[in-house]
């Protein structure tokens, strides 16, 4: 299960099932749960916590510590859950002091190739990062939102759940959940109807949605008079609860506002 050619610390915690290719190597307080595949030439070093039935390309390196010029080498972590895949040349950072010390990706997540997670990012679940997308620090994304290949996000950006951003985009706001956003430090797009259909949202409430959307974003006044404006009825839509409530949150970034074309 373990090529003669890997390096592991013998201070590192792997299981008898764990499948090491050529030339891997494990820093001394690597965990590694049941399940995990190194297929060759992985990097795993730091403090870093890993779950079962993860699966790592050749060329990845995890938990080597933060391109922050403040990290001054504090006991920091990196914990991953379960089921996620790292494609080749993929990197993620640890935590730091001034973003509570860890680095969280749960579970069912695909890193694609070259995609990058900075320090103190929090990964939800069925996240994907497609190929060259990368996070700056302190960034969060909700479940089953979609990063398109070739994207940079700004750090301290909050991205919702079901949220996508198109490919070479470069996001400077947080993106409300469903949220369709292209372009370059540009506008929110829409809304993104694949991730409705694909959480098996019925078409009449995806139109109910849309419609919703529309009136909160409109640009004939705030955005806070307009979600005033809503009645009880239409907050009461749980996708449209999710995102006043993503609103209310008055996250640092500022929230993308929508731009019809």
């Amino acid at each position: 299960m373990i090529h003669q050619t890997a390096i592991i610390s013998p201070k590192a915690k792997i299981p008898e099932n764990t499948k090491i290719g050529p030339y891997c190597i494990i820093g001394d307080r690597v965990s590694i749960e049941e399940g995990c595949e190194l297929i060759s030439n992985v990097h795993l070093s730091g403090n870093t916590k890993i779950g079962k039935n993860n699966k790592f390309f050749p060329f990845s390196s995890v938990g080597s510590i933060p391109q922050d010029l403040k990290y001054s080498g504090e006991d920091s972590k990196l914990v991953i859950g379960e089921n996620n895949t790292f494609r080749e040349n993929v990197t993620i950072n640890p935590g730091t002091k001034n973003g509570g010390m860890i680095t969280k990706i749960e579970d069912n997540c695909l890193f694609m190739v070259g995609s990058h997670v900075a320090h103190d990012c929090q990964i939800s679940s069925n996240v994907i990062l497609a190929n060259n997308a990368t996070l700056a620090g302190h960034v969060v994304i909700d479940n089953n939102a979609i990063i398109g290949g070739l994207s940079a996000v700004h750090q301290f950006v909050h991205i919702g759940k079901y949220a996508m951003i198109g490919g070479m985009s470069g996001v400077e706001s947080n993106i409300i959940p469903y949220g369709l956003y292209l372009g370059v430090r540009d506008n929110l797009r829409g809304l993104n109807l694949i991730g409705l259909k694909r959480k098996k949202v019925d078409i009449k409430t995806i139109h109910k949605i849309k419609e919703i959307f529309n009136k909160i974003f409109c640009k004939q006044d705030s955005l806070e008079k307009n979600i005033k404006n809503l009645n009880q009825e239409e907050k009461s839509i749980l996708e449209i609860a999710e995102i006043l409530d993503f609103i209310s949150l008055n996250l640092k970034r500022g929230i993308c506002r929508y731009a019809k074309n």
